[in-house]
C-alpha cells in the first residue's frame, strides 16, 4: 500500500500502525540474532513511508530505528478514563517489571493512585520469573498494567506474587491484547481476576473474549492524531503527562 501510494504521486505518506508487531525483537540478546524491529522499520521507509504513527511500542528505543519522524502514542489516557468513574479507594497500580514502570507511573498519576513494580527476569521466550515486588500492595486492590499480553506468562507470575501479599480485587490492564497460545485458558482459569481491560489495537475474535473482558476503542484517539498531522497541529498534547492534581 505504501509503494502504491508513492507510485500514485502522493505528496506525503503516513503509516498508521496501532500494533508494531516486530517491536519485541528490538535488541541483540544472542550472537547472530536479527534485530527484526530495525529491519521492518527500514522496510517501511524503503516502501515510501514519510511518517510513522505508532501506538505503545515495546520499548522507546524502537522509535530510534526509524529514519523518518515518528509519533509514538500511548493509550494510557483511554485506559484511565475507563477507571475514573469507579471507586478506587485502597487501590495500587502494579507494573509487572521495572521497564514498564514509567508508563505505570503515568497511569497511576492520571488516577491519583500509588504504584508498585515487580523485578522480572526473563528465562526464555515463554518463561519469566518475578522474584520481588517493590511497593506496598499488602491487602490492597490492584490494577496490573502491562503494555501487551501475549501468552500470559508474565501476568501469571505477577499474580502469584500478589496473592502472597493477600491482595483483594485484581484488575488486569494492557494496551495490546494479543492473547496467543494458552493466554485465554490461563486468564480464564484465574477466578480472582475481576476484570481484564484491553484496547482494539489488535482485533480480539469472539473465541478469545472472556465474560470479564472489556475492549476499549482507540479509534477516536488515532483519528484525532491523524487530523492533527494533516492540519499541522501538535500531536504530543494528546499524550503529555498530566499536571499534578489535574485529571483529563
Amino acid at each position: 500500500m505504501l509503494d502504491a501510494a508513492r507510485g500514485a504521486s502522493a505528496a506525503r505518506i503516513t503509516a498508521v500502525i496501532p500494533h508494531f508487531a516486530y517491536a519485541r525483537s528490538d535488541k541483540k540478546d544472542a550472537p547472530r540474532i536479527s534485530i527484526a524491529a530495525r529491519l521492518v522499520a527500514d522496510l517501511l521507509v524503503a516502501a515510501g513511508a514519510n511518517r510513522i504513527l505508532a501506538m505503545t511500542l515495546h520499548s522507546p528505543q524502537v522509535h530510534g530505528f526509524f529514519s523518518v519522524p515518528v509519533d509514538h502514542m500511548n493509550a494510557l489516557q483511554v485506559l484511565a478514563r475507563h477507571f475514573r468513574p469507579q471507586r478506587l479507594t485502597n487501590t495500587v497500580v502494579v507494573s509487572p517489571d521495572l521497564g514498564n514502570a514509567k508508563a505505570a507511573s503515568y497511569f497511576a498519576r492520571s488516577l491519583s493512585l500509588p504504584m508498585a513494580a515487580g523485578n522480572k527476569k526473563r528465562l526464555s521466550d515463554d518463561r519469566v520469573v518475578i522474584d520481588t515486588l517493590v511497593g506496598d500492595v499488602e491487602g490492597k486492590n490492584v490494577i496490573v498494567l502491562d503494555d501487551e499480553i501475549a501468552n500470559g506468562g508474565t501476568i501469571m507470575e505477577v499474580l502469584k506474587k500478589l496473592r502472597e501479599r493477600r491482595v483483594k480485587r485484581i484488575t488486569v490492564v494492557c494496551t495490546h491484547g494479543l492473547f496467543t497460545g494458552k493466554a485465554i485458558a490461563r486468564l480464564g482459569s484465574q477466578t480472582d481476576i475481576a476484570e481484564i481491560v484491553t484496547t482494539d489495537t489488535v482485533p480480539v475474535p469472539a473465541e478469545k473474549r472472556l465474560p470479564n473482558m472489556t475492549i476499549l476503542s482507540i479509534a477516536p484517539l488515532l483519528a484525532e492524531a491523524i487530523r492533527r498531522i494533516h492540519v499541522g497541529e501538535s500531536v504530543s498534547v494528546l499524550f503529555d503527562p498530566p499536571a499534578p492534581g489535574r485529571r483529563r
